[in-house]
This record gives structure tokens, sequence and C-alpha cells, in this order.
């Protein structure tokens, strides 16, 4: 029999016989060959922690996680859809994603899940220019997972843009897109210098073994 708990935190997301799962809002769909596993509750998708680093967060034992039914998200480097797939699980029909990815090849392949999951929207665009995306609705969180040299400023430049007041926001950061010489270590006390001038700290966590070199911030937004 399979056991299925709430997660004690954080709003939409379960522990599915242990592993980790969402909720699946198109039934009998996968995204990235997750497992499906279907209960008296519903269906659930088990998420992947190789394949997810906010997964690989939760497991390695994040304590805060601001995604709730309803929520509003500008997702910077959605790439195929995989992490963001399980926001859409999380977030319900009532809420949406604005998906930014600067490459044509790897946006084709969210267009089929957006197509299924009507609250993802794909922008082709550069995270760097966000004025290209003006149009975009204030937000209640912006997620970066941009692996490039100024990834903190990208999310920060963002934030100023579309995050209201008090909002909150989650940024992966791999230590080797910003300085391969450094400790991994380093780099991420680095860009929290770097953060803390525009958000509070609220939580921190290194994603080593499911993710070499890269932590994920929680933070949220100071005025």
């Amino acid at each position: 029999m399979v056991k299925i708990k709430r997660h004690k935190r954080f709003e939409g997301v379960f522990w599915v016989d242990n592993r980790l799962a969402t909720k699946n809002l198109v039934e009998g769909r996968k995204v990235y060959g997750e497992k499906l596993i279907k209960t008296k509750e519903g269906e659930f998708r088990l998420w992947d922690a190789r394949r997810s680093k906010p997964a690989a967060a939760i497991y390695k034992g994040l304590r805060t996680f601001p995604l709730f039914k309803g929520a509003r998200i500008l997702y910077l480097g959605v790439a195929s859809g995989t992490t963001a797939s399980h926001f859409s699980d999380i977030i319900g029909n009532k809420g949406i994603i604005y998906g930014v990815e600067i490459s044509h090849r790897v946006l084709r392949d969210i267009l089929p899940v957006a197509r299924e999951r009507k609250n993802i929207v794909p922008i082709l665009a550069n995270a760097r220019m966000p004025e290209e995306y003006g149009w975009v609705e204030e937000v209640d969180v912006v997620y970066a997972d941009v692996a490039i040299p100024d990834m903190s400023e990208v999310l920060v430049r963002n934030a100023e843009l579309f995050l209201k007041r008090k909002g909150w926001a989650m940024i992966a950061i791999k230590a080797r897109s910003i300085d391969v010489t450094a400790k991994p270590r380093k780099v991420f006390e680095m860009e929290k210098k770097k953060l803390q001038k525009y958000f509070e700290i609220v939580d921190f966590v290194i994603l080593d073994p499911y993710e070499k070199d890269h932590c994920l911030f929680v933070l949220r937004k100071r005025n």
C-alpha cells in the first residue's frame, strides 16, 4: 500500500513512500520520464533530486520554500520545464509561471509541456534584459537558475522590476560558472554578500551530492 504524507512545511509537496513528489496537474502525462504513482488521493509525480535543484534542496533540509497555490512566478532559465512542471503542479491552475529562456532550441522542448499545462507561459528572451518582457505582471516569486557569471545581478535586476514588495526569490548558484578556480564555498559566500544588499537571506542549502558545486538561496525582498 502506498503511503502518502503531506510535507510538514511546504504547500503542494508530498512524500510518497518516502520519495518527494507533487500531485500531477495533468493526470497520465509525464514531463521528463518521471515515475507516476496512482493512488486513491490522485496521481503523483516523483520529483527527481538529480534533475531538479529545488528537489535536491528539499532533500538536503531546506526550511523555507515559498511556493503556494495560486502563486505568480517569474522563472529565469526555465529550460525544458523539468522543475517548472513541478512548480506548475504546486501552484495549480490559478497560478502562473512566466518562464524565460534564451535558447530557441531549448525553449522548443517546453512548448508541448506548456500546451498541456496552461499555467506555464514560455518567453524567448535574455534574462539580462528584462525590458524585453516588461509586459509581465508583478509576481510573488522570482526563481533563477541561469548558469552565468553575473547570475546574482540578473536576479536582482529582475526582482527590482517584477517582484512585489516583501516578495520571495530563490536562486540556484553553480560555483563553477562564476569562478572555476575558487572553492565553491568561497564563491557562495561572495554571492551571499551581493544578494544581501537587496534581500534578506532566509535559507541556504548546499546541494551536493545531488548537484555538485551548487547551492540554493531562499531570499525575501527588503522593500
